[in-house]
C-alpha cells in the first residue's frame, strides 16, 4: 500500500510492541554495517556514532510516525523541546515528526467512525472529505458538511492509541536509554509518570472539548486568536467535532515582510503570558501546526488536548524569574531559578561561574537596545558549551517538576516559532505588561 492510501495505524499491545522489535533489529544491523564500513576505512567509532546514524534517525522517525500515538508525540515533544541543544542530525531527522504523519486507510476510518457514530453515520453528513486535511501523532482531522450547511473540522483518534500509551512511553524511553541521549543515572520514573497522564488526557477527546469551549470564552471577541467552537452531536471520546476555519499554516509567514512576522510571532507572546499570570491555564503543546491564519487576519487556535491549569507555585516562580530579568538582577535570577526548581542547588554550588556567565548571557541579550531579535541565535553557542560543561558533572543532573517542564515546554516551542519567522519583538514591554497584571 502506497503511503498516499495510508498506512494502518497498529492497534494491539502486540502489533505495536513488534514494531518496537522491529526498529530495535534494524538499528542493530545498521550499527553493525556502519561499524563494518568504519573500521575497513581505518577508523574506530563509538558506539554513539554508530547509532546516530543518519539510516539510523531515519529508521526511528518513519517507524514512529508509523506507530503514531505516544510513540510519536514523545518523538515531536524531543524535537521541540530540545530545539538547539539536539546533535543536528538528529533535530533534523526527528523534525519531520512535528509534521508529518501517516493516515489511516479508507477501510480502517470507516471501521473507527462506525464504533463512534453507528454503522449509519455516512448518511447523516451532506459531504464527508475521506481524505484528511491534516494527520498528526494522537489523531487525524477531516472536513465534513451536515445537511444543515454546518462546516466542521473532525478529528479522528486512530485506533489503539489511548490503550498504547503506557507500553509506547516506557518502549520509547528505552530507545532514549539505549541511544545515550539520557544519562543513565537520571532518574526519569516521575517525567514518564506525568508523560504517560498527560497523552491520556490528550486522548480524551471529551475532554479536549471542554477544554476548546473554556478557551473560546476566555478569548471571545479578541481582535488577534479565533478558537473553533464545540460541536456537540459528533463529539465523542474518540471524535472531535468543531466548526471549520479557513486558514493556512503559519510557517507561510516566513516569506513575509518583517513587520507582519514580527506582530504575528509578538501576539502569541502575549498570549503565552496571558495564559500563564491572567488565565491560570495554558495549551502546553507548542507544535506550529496549532497556529494557522485564518482569512480574516486572525490566528487560529487549534488542539487543546494539552491544555491545563497552570500550578500558583509555578507561576509565583516564573514571575519571581521574569521579575528578577527585568531588573537585571543576576543574583535574584539564580536564586530564583533553583527555588523554581529549574535548577539544583548543586549547580549553584559546583558551577557557580559557569553559571554566572549563562545568566550574564541571558540577561544581555534581553536588555539589548531595541526589540528582542528571535533570529539571532548566536548566544545559544555559549549557552550549550556551558552547558555541556555543568551537564558532565553526573551530581549536577537535576529533573525539573514536571508542571514547570510542560509550561517551559510551551516557552521554548515559542521561541523556536520566533526563530523560525526571525521576529523582532519587543520582550522587555511585554514582559512588563504582564506581570503588572
Amino acid at each position: 500500500m502506497s503511503d498516499d492510501q495510508g498506512r494502518a495505524v497498529p492497534r494491539s499491545r502486540f502489533a505495536r510492541a513488534s514494531q518496537f522489535g522491529k526498529l530495535a533489529g534494524g538499528i542493530a544491523g545498521g550499527m553493525l554495517a556502519e561499524g563494518a564500513r568504519r573500521l575497513a576505512a581505518g577508523e574506530r567509532p563509538s558506539g554513539r556514532d554508530l547509532l546516530l546514524t543518519p539510516g539510523n534517525l531515519s529508521r526511528v522517525a518513519d517507524r514512529l510516525a508509523h506507530l503514531r500515538g505516544a510513540a510519536m508525540k514523545l518523538g515531536q515533544m524531543i524535537s521541540l523541546d530540545s530545539g538547539d541543544f539536539l546533535p543536528p542530525e538528529l533535530s533534523d531527522i526527528l523534525a519531520r515528526l512535528r509534521s508529518n504523519a501517516f493516515h489511516m486507510p479508507p477501510a480502517q476510518l470507516a471501521q473507527v467512525l462506525e464504533g463512534e457514530w453507528g454503522k449509519d453515520w455516512r448518511r447523516r453528513f451532506r459531504r464527508f472529505q475521506a481524505h484528511p486535511v491534516a494527520a498528526a501523532s494522537i489523531g487525524q482531522v477531516h472536513r465534513a458538511e451536515t445537511h444543515d450547511g454546518r462546516i466542521l473540522a473532525i478529528k479522528v483518534q486512530y485506533p489503539g492509541v489511548a490503550e498504547s500509551i503506557d507500553a509506547d512511553v516506557d518502549n520509547v524511553a528505552s530507545l532514549l536509554r539505549v541511544s545515550g541521549l539520557l544519562p543513565a543515572g537520571l532518574d526519569i520514573a516521575p517525567l514518564l509518570a506525568e508523560a504517560k497522564a498527560q497523552l491520556a488526557r490528550e486522548a480524551d477527546y471529551r475532554r479536549e472539548g471542554e477544554q476548546l469551549r473554556r478557551f473560546g470564552t476566555l478569548l471571545e471577541g479578541s481582535p488577534d486568536f479565533v478558537v473553533p467552537a464545540l460541536d456537540e452531536e459528533f463529539t465523542t471520546a474518540r471524535a472531535l467535532s468543531m466548526t471549520f476555519i479557513d486558514s493556512h499554516p503559519i510557517e507561510q509567514l516566513s516569506s513575509a515582510p518583517q513587520q507582519e512576522r514580527s506582530e504575528a510571532v509578538g501576539r502569541i507572546v502575549r498570549l503565552v503570558l496571558r495564559e500563564l499570570f491572567e488565565f491560570g491555564t495554558m495549551q502546553t503543546d507548542p507544535n506550529f501546526a496549532n497556529y494557522r491564519l485564518a482569512t480574516d487576519g486572525r490566528i487560529a487556535l487549534l488542539d487543546f488536548g494539552a491544555a491545563q491549569d497552570v500550578p500558583a507555585s509555578i507561576i509565583e516562580g516564573y514571575r519571581t524569574l521574569l521579575s528578577a530579568a527585568l531588573a537585571q538582577d543576576a543574583d535574584a535570577l539564580k536564586e530564583g531559578a533553583v527555588a523554581a526548581g529549574f535548577l539544583g542547588q548543586a549547580v549553584a554550588d559546583n558551577h557557580a561561574q559557569a553559571l554566572d556567565r549563562m545568566v550574564r548571557v541571558i540577561l544581555d541579550e534581553l536588555h539589548k537596545s531595541g526589540d528582542f531579535s528571535f533570529g539571532d541565535r548566536a548566544f545559544l553557542g555559549i549557552l550549550r558549551e556551558e552547558g555541556m560543561r555543568i551537564a558532565a558533572d553526573k551530581t549536577s543532573w537535576h529533573l525539573p517538576p514536571s508542571d514547570l517542564l510542560f509550561v517551559q515546554r510551551k516557552i521554548s516551542g515559542t521561541a523556536l516559532l520566533g526563530a523560525r519567522l526571525k521576529a523582532q519583538v519587543p520582550m522587555r514591554k511585554l514582559i512588563a505588561e504582564a506581570l503588572a497584571t
